[in-house]
């Protein structure tokens, strides 16, 4: 049974809670005699952080990533839902037995508050540098907990390990990674002494311009009102070669009046221009270092699976090998966290749908032992992680009777065997001919689907009748920055991740044309539907133009075309999420800051394909019953 943490840690995580949130206090229980039992408690808390803020786990959250069991663990929980909410959200039906959620707010005083707010200027005891440097990014209230020595009326062995479970974004990271950030902060600081330098001899150059510019100006007002006297000196027959002479020799260095400047000027355009290519440079390799930084081996969730695969054979009577292949490459933790779910699934699929039974394989003519092979490599920016088995794989033609049969395809409708493939990822679909507690409840493929898609990345299945299947994911390695599409919708700028993004066209207006309320347009004799962004974000624009760019974006299974004024060209988009109201803004993944430091808001692709699909439902019903 979990200790109940002290009053003071509670105080500390109530502090946490903002925008009317309430502390929470999940206790969810597990099944001890399920195969999968070791993974559930990173399973509920990748639900429940969706649906508020997991300040702190009991256990620790690094021991709930460790291969071990927990029979009951606690998630204190920052969340405006209900308890009835949380519960429903925190069962996950084949590892959990029960689930209570209780508000902690009544439990909280406001002299534990107090108290715990006071113990922020405590100071904390200084701790030698290991050999490898952690970069904690847990709020100070943690901070304050490590600090905050335990009430005399608590036993210390009963107290719990302290710190949030934010602590699990802490990240170890190789000194010398944290040495090569240094040595590009130094050369920082001589660039920007370069350009402190630059600005003052720009300052003193404007002042020199002004100088010489009203000297100018003196010479040249000084040169018009001698003209008379030059015109009366030529009527009163003084030659007028003699006149030209005293022109030249009086004003004659006005044409040269700017070249010493401008010799200056361009010397210092040159040094700018270095200096600023220098920057460039600089700020790359920044970006990049950083990025190495957030930067964590895949070995992490890879090393779980072994357990997972010995624990799933025994539970199904089958003989599988585990092979892990790319272990060392490198992810964003970001990304990392949210691939726990979408592997395991894809895991199991193979060694429960794909695996044969050893008698059946030693009849097909094959080893008695399956081999699952997981693997990840890296192309350019994507990450590409593949789930391979060889066993029977996947039977196409049940897959198309149980799809006809749920109503999820027209019976006349002709697939190709990949796109058949494709059915298991639609929500509620399994071929399973009875349930267990690993498959037949129809939950798993599509939370595959949906969990690749939030992460902006892709998920394919290939197969070949009796020699087995391949589970394709390719994700981007950062979800931090992204290459975007600039575009311009009335005077708004919005940008398309570039991963997205198939082709864009330039079209006449005329050439988009509308069937049964929908706008399509044909490109190379396909035709795909068009969406105006003007039209769903309420934006004025020109409509008297007879040109416009259409964004076509999603994949090859899916597409859609985005309907916008301009093109402005790629750019690199840091991501910062919207907060608050903005949060659930349909279609809007979060924002940007642009280099005029303009906002851009971030298109999100996934669910602007399904606002249209939507919108042009609705469309139709109103049509229809207009009609």
């Amino acid at each position: 049974t979990v200790v109940a943490i002290p009053e003071y840690e509670l105080a500390e995580l109530k502090q946490d809670c903002t925008g009317g949130q309430k502390l929470w206090s999940v206790t969810v229980v597990f099944d001890e005699n399920n195969p999968m039992n070791s993974v559930g408690g990173i399973q509920v808390y990748a639900t429940l952080k969706n649906h508020g803020t997991v300040l702190k786990t009991v256990p620790d959250f690094d021991d709930l990533y460790k291969d071990e069991f927990y029979k009951e663990v606690v998630y204190y929980l920052a969340s405006t839902n209900s308890a009835e909410q949380l519960e429903d959200v925190a069962f996950i039906s084949d590892v959990t037995l029960s689930v209570d959620a209780k508000c902690l707010d009544d439990a909280v005083s406001k002299d534990s508050i107090s108290s715990s707010s006071s113990s922020v200027s405590q100071p904390v005891a200084p701790v030698s540098a290991p050999a490898k440097v952690e970069t904690p990014t847990a709020a100070p209230s943690t901070l304050a907990a490590a600090a905050k020595p335990e009430p005399a009326k608590t036993p210390a062995k009963s107290a719990p390990a302290t710190g949030h479970a934010q602590q699990s974004s802490t990240l170890r990271v190789d000194s010398k990674r944290i040495d090569y950030l240094l040595n590009l902060i130094s050369e920082t600081v001589i660039t920007k002494a370069s350009f402190n330098q630059s600005a003052t001899q720009l300052a003193d150059m404007l002042v020199n311009f002004q100088t010489l510019d009203a000297s100018f100006k003196e010479k040249v007002r000084k040169m018009f009102e001698q003209l008379p006297q030059y015109l009366d000196e030529i009527q009163n027959g003084v030659a007028v070669k003699d006149i030209k002479n005293n022109i030249t020799q009086e004003f004659g260095d006005i044409a040269n009046y700017f070249d010493s400047f401008e010799t200056k000027f361009k010397d210092l355009n040159s040094k700018f221009h270095s200096s600023t290519q220098n920057l460039g440079r600089i700020a790359g390799e920044l970006q990049e270092g950083v990025m190495k930084i957030r930067m964590v081996p895949i070995s992490q969730i890879f090393d779980r699976f072994p357990r997972v695969v010995r624990d799933l054979q025994k539970d199904l009577h089958k003989k599988v090998t585990l092979q892990i292949e790319g272990e060392e490459t490198e992810l964003d933790k970001t990304v990392i966290d949210d691939l726990m779910d979408p592997i395991m699934h894809c895991v199991r699929n193979s060694v429960d749908h794909g695996i044969e039974s050893p008698d059946k394989r030693k009849a097909a003519g094959k080893d008695e032992t399956g081999t699952v092979l997981l693997k990840a490599a890296n192309e350019g920016n994507m990450i590409i992680i593949d789930v391979v088995d060889d066993g029977g794989g996947i039977d196409v033609e049940k897959v198309k009777a149980k799809a006809v049969s749920k109503g999820l395809i027209h019976p006349n409708k002709v697939l190709s065997d990949q796109e058949a493939a494709q059915l298991i990822f639609m929500p509620g679909f399994s071929t399973a001919e009875k349930i267990t507690n690993v498959s037949g409840r129809g939950v798993g493929l599509d939370v595959v689907k949906n969990m690749i898609d939030k992460l902006n990345g892709t998920v394919n299945v290939t197969t070949e009748k009796g020699k087995g299947s391949k589970f394709s994911i390719r994700l981007p390695l950062t979800l931090a920055i992204i290459q975007g599409l600039l575009v311009r919708v009335g005077r708004e700028v919005y940008s398309i991740p570039i991963a997205s993004v198939i082709e864009s066209v330039r079209v006449k207006k005329s050439e988009i044309n509308t069937i049964d309320n929908y706008e399509v347009l044909n490109v190379r004799n396909e035709v795909i539907s068009v969406l105006r962004l003007s039209r769903l974000f309420n934006i004025k624009t020109n409509e008297e133009g007879e040109y416009c760019f259409v964004v076509i974006v999603g994949s090859q299974e899916k597409k859609i075309g985005i309907m916008v004024d301009n093109l402005i060209g790629e750019e690199d988009v840091v991501i910062k999420p919207l907060r608050d109201q903005f949060t659930q803004s349909p279609g809007i993944a979060g924002a940007s800051i642009l280099g005029d430091g303009s906002v851009s808001l971030i298109i999100d692709v996934n669910q602007l394909l399904e606002l249209g699909v939507r919108q042009e439902k609705e469309a139709r019903q109103e049509n229809s019953l207009a009609d």
